[in-house]
């Protein structure tokens, strides 16, 4: 089981990241009320929304990819 550990976590947060992106798609859009999130070199936002937006953006990935690599695998392979 130890040899399906690797392949089965990468595939799991590839998916994690994928699930995390829609995550944050979708709590920008309520929260924010626009469709794309500020890039930190876009001009027309300021430190607040960036900061935003990138702490929002790395709470979801972090959340997303602990909850699928590690609970999942142990889950799946024993």
């Amino acid at each position: 089981m130890n040899l399906l550990y690797k392949p089965i976590g990468t595939v799991a947060g590839v998916l994690g990241g994928i699930a995390a992106h829609a995550v944050f798609r979708q709590l920008w859009r309520r929260a924010a009320g626009q469709d794309e999130a500020p890039a930190a070199t876009s001009p027309d936002y300021g430190w607040r929304e960036v900061l935003f937006a990138a702490a929002s953006r790395a709470r979801c990935s972090a959340w997303s990819k602990h909850r699928s690599t590690g609970a999942g695998c142990s889950r799946t392979t024993g």
